[in-house]
């Protein structure tokens, strides 16, 4: 059978149809000269040195739609078919969004320590919450996820901005300058793609552009948003709230993001359903085995669509 090494975790599911195919080896144990096939995941991906070291490597099957973590260029120049598992997270990845824009809202941890703590039975009723309805809302990258959140949106009557590296054909107002629609809106969410093109480009210019009633919500990297900036923001107001579900030294986040009392902070787990990453797992062996049957893959990444 075809030797594939394993980076990361997998699931059951995953390892069960994998060991049918192909001897699974682990990142300490192996002979790089048989690796034919990987599979990793978004946040381990493959490191350069490794993949110059796998001489015969002819696929890497990426658990997750980001893929930063690839040199999918390099991956390209060498013949090396990279996937990813795009749509299948779309709307889960936009729910997360929305839940985090709504948590920091409406106050739900704050009100849900409120009732914890006996504070509504001795005080009274807790302190008012805003509105999530009538909002402006940018989105940051208007890709697959970033079109999921802005139909989540439509109910509650959003006026949809966004900013991405090319003008769409959609029914949203296009911003080509980011700091001038983050000053425009009341919530700006973050759904771009990690990598040195987005590196912290949401930086302090942006975050006082969104202003000291404005809400940061962020389920694209924590590499995208420059973490000293917002950490000091918050602290001194002149950025409102900030709901965040990926930071840039994961799964270490800073203590004054933790110690913060207008921040909602998650682990990661835009996609985190059972359901979703079921389908993530699937498609992430499919791509795999389709591979060994016929040469193709369902799901490439851009660089490598044409291989």
């Amino acid at each position: 059978m075809p030797d594939l090494l394993q980076i990361g975790g997998i699931t059951d599911a995953m390892r069960e149809r994998l060991e049918a195919e192909f001897t699974i080896h682990q990142t300490k144990r192996y002979d790089a000269d048989k690796i034919t096939h990987v599979v990793t995941n978004g946040h381990d991906g493959v490191n350069p040195n490794l993949m110059a070291s796998l001489t015969n490597l002819q696929v890497i099957s990426g658990y997750g739609v980001g893929y930063d973590a690839v040199d999918a260029d390099e991956a390209a120049r060498r013949g090396i078919i990279v996937t990813h598992t795009p749509n299948v997270l779309n709307e889960e990845v936009a729910t997360t969004a929305l839940l985090l824009m709504l948590s920091c809202y409406r106050e739900v941890l704050r009100d849900d320590a409120y009732v914890r703590s006996g504070a509504w039975e001795a005080k009274g009723g807790a302190p008012l919450t805003r509105s999530a309805d009538n909002q402006t809302v940018g989105i940051l990258g208007l890709g697959r996820i970033g079109q999921a959140i802005a139909d989540k949106l439509a109910p509650w009557n959003a006026k949809i901005l966004y900013h991405s590296r090319t003008e769409k054909d959609v029914p949203y107002t296009y911003y080509d300058n980011l700091t001038a629609m983050a000053f425009d809106c009341d919530v700006l969410i973050c759904i771009t793609p990690g990598g040195p093109s987005t590196n912290k480009i949401v930086n302090r210019d942006v975050l006082e552009a969104l202003g000291p009633q404005g809400t940061l919500i962020n389920v694209s990297r924590g590499s995208v948003v420059d973490e000293a900036a917002l950490i000091e923001a918050l602290q001194s107001g002149a950025l409102g709230w900030a709901g965040l579900d990926v930071f840039e030294g994961e799964p270490h986040v800073p203590q004054a993001l933790r110690d913060l009392p207008n921040t909602v902070l998650l682990p990661h787990v835009g996609s985190a359903t059972i359901e979703t990453r079921a389908a993530m797992g699937d498609l992430t062996v499919d791509n795999l085995l389709q591979h060994l049957k016929d040469g193709t893959v369902i799901s490439a990444v851009p660089e490598c669509a044409h291989l």
